[in-house]
């Protein structure tokens, strides 16, 4: 901890040592001169480069940290040191001298940043728990946050599930102005657009990809502490598995299985990674009987998020916690270079869309809403048929659709959620460019890389993700064209061509699975006795009882709503442990 000698500033900070294990890499840190103090939480990739930069320039270093690279780039280039920062990182540095907080978080999200600014008091974390363990701070539900978490499975952007708290968003950074009580948020990154200018032919993209993989690897296995990689068995963690090999040799790699539930088993397919590049290869064997894990992956996880693979997630990274403190993963592939069914999909959608009359469409989405019941496969998509390009996109992947929300909930804002997403997209471009941009904006940030973050930090697990280095991200949105990235017809192209070079030819190379859960045949067992139970034992003022009612019988039926009912668990849950109203 430390403290200001006038009071008005404190910090502290839990360290997981991973560069200079030395009591020179503790914080929080002071530069030389004591003007200024960070706590910093992630990973400076590209630490050793700065600081020989700012050694040329006249610093000095006390220490062979991360975090006093950040001070030192502070001192020399301000707020502006964040554009020289490759990494995953949210951090804070109190400047003295101009008693100012400046604050910011990196440019995919990958680390958490919680903050609360009223009655004259800044506080913040990177961990929700930390704000609520303030008594002053009030536990009241932010409806417009609950009807997103509803359509969504997720908290989107700077939205919080509690009313008083916001999240700082991927790529934005802020200062709080101390005496003056004043506060500015504002974004030091966006998304590439695409480059002027006819794109570089296939051959040169295959091979920068490559070189940016490698080179992001390279970064990403540098650690005082043992490293593995996360290999689930399709192409993204396999090709750095391949990369990671290929610089160290014999790498650790870690998987899950689920025997005897078919495509959910993914450990013949990390397997024959592992063996092609004779790594040493760990697996995992998960048993039905994690729904005692869901009360306490509730609390870890700050807000409600209904991604079920949060539980393979944290027994993965368990695993790999007893082997090494550092792993790599494989998240970020698939919304840089349009790894999702939707991108195909809401490319074949546009050309459907282009000859249906308009009011033929214009009748089609409330009769799709009306007649389809929720669960029945196909109705989001339909439901998207009508309707711009950017809002079909908030379409795919849905929870409940505003209709169902409101018979849950009072009544909210129309299509509010949904609009909301679809800003995030650019408004002109093709539709592919609209849709990955949207979920690297808002699904990967808000579900996946918050879901990788929280299940491994419960086990003091680093994990780190080579394909959101900023090369790649440029890479990607610049300079591959669609053609290279998803069609109507195939999705991941150029990752894919590098993977049919690189990776053993037995590997099916169209799998799309990852850490997932067997939730479907789960729920027949003790896992539907969990929902049902916690569901219909809740809080009869949140939910409809009707609609539970409804959502059970439907799965009983056949119909795939096995996703909502964890939605509504997790947050029944979640809200069970902190306490919270609505």
């Amino acid at each position: 901890m430390w403290r200001a000698e006038d009071g008005t500033v404190a910090f502290a900070h839990r360290r997981l040592s991973i560069i200079d294990l030395s009591e020179g890499g503790h914080q929080p840190m002071a530069d030389v001169g004591g003007e200024a103090h960070v706590v910093f939480n992630g990973e400076i990739y590209n630490y050793r480069e700065v600081r020989e930069e700012l050694r040329r320039l006249g610093h000095h270093f006390r220490s062979a940290s991360d975090t006093e690279v950040i001070l030192a780039a502070y001192r020399e280039w301000d707020t502006a040191c964040l554009d020289r920062l490759n990494g995953m990182f949210a951090l804070a540095i109190y400047d003295r001298r101009r008693r100012r907080l400046f604050a910011a978080r990196d440019r995919a999200g990958e680390k958490p940043l919680f903050y609360r600014h009223a009655s004259g008091r800044f506080s913040f974390g990177s961990e929700l728990k930390a704000l609520l363990s303030d008594p002053g701070c009030p536990r009241q539900v932010d409806l417009d946050a609950l009807e997103a978490y509803l359509a969504f499975g997720y908290v989107p952007h700077d939205q919080c599930i509690i009313s008083s708290i916001r999240k700082l968003p991927q790529g934005h950074a802020l200062v709080y102005d101390v005496p003056g009580d004043r506060l500015r948020v504002w974004p030091y990154w966006t998304l590439p657009t695409p480059a002027a200018g006819p794109p570089p032919g296939d051959q040169d993209l295959a091979e920068r990809l490559e070189h940016a993989l490698l080179e992001s690897v390279r970064l990403r296995l540098i650690a005082d502490v043992p490293v593995g990689v996360m290999l689930s068995g399709g192409i993204d963690s396999s090709l750095v598995t391949a990369m990671a090999a290929r610089l160290t040799g014999r790498v650790k790699t870690f998987t899950i299985s689920f025997p005897g539930h078919g495509r959910y088993d993914e450990a013949p397919y990390a397997r024959a990674v592992a063996d092609h590049f004779a790594t040493d290869h760990t697996v995992l064997e998960g048993q039905a009987a994690t729904v005692d894990l869901l009360p306490q992956l509730a609390r870890q996880y700050d807000e409600p998020l209904a991604d079920s693979s949060m539980v393979p997630t944290y027994l993965v990274s368990r695993l790999i916690r007893r082997h090494a403190t550092v792993a790599l993963g494989g998240d970020g592939a698939d919304e840089l270079f349009g790894g999702y069914p939707h991108h195909s999909w809401i490319q074949s959608q546009a050309r459907v869309r282009a000859l249906i009359p308009a009011p033929v469409g214009r009748a089609l989405r409330p009769a799709a809403k009306a007649l389809l019941p929720v669960g029945m496969r196909g109705r989001n998509y339909l439901v998207g048929l009508t309707g711009d390009r950017a809002f079909a996109v908030s379409q795919f992947n849905q929870f409940f659709d505003p209709a169902t929300r409101h018979r849950l909930l009072a009544p909210l804002g129309a299509d509010a959620p949904e609009r909301f997403k679809a800003s995030l997209g650019p408004p002109h471009g093709t539709p592919l460019q609209q849709a990955t941009a949207i979920d690297f904006r808002s699904y990967l940030v808000d579900d996946i890389l918050a879901k990788v973050d929280r299940a491994s930090m419960l086990t003091s697990l680093e994990v780190r993700a080579p394909w959101l280095d900023p090369a790649i991200i440029e890479l990607a949105f610049a300079h591959v064209p669609d053609r290279l990235r998803a069609t109507p017809h195939e999705r991941k192209i150029l990752p894919r061509r590098l993977a049919a070079r690189l990776l053993p030819p037995s590997l099916d190379l169209t799998r799309k699975q990852g850490f997932s859960l067997p939730l479907a045949a789960w729920f027949k067992g003790e896992w539907g006795s969990f929902f049902r139970e916690t569901l219909l034992s809740g809080e009869p003022s949140i939910f409809d009882r009707t609609v539970i009612d409804r959502l059970l019988a439907g799965q009983e039926r056949g119909r795939s709503n096995t996703q909502r009912l964890f939605a509504l668990a997790m947050f029944e849950l979640w809200r069970r442990e902190y306490r919270i109203a609505i």
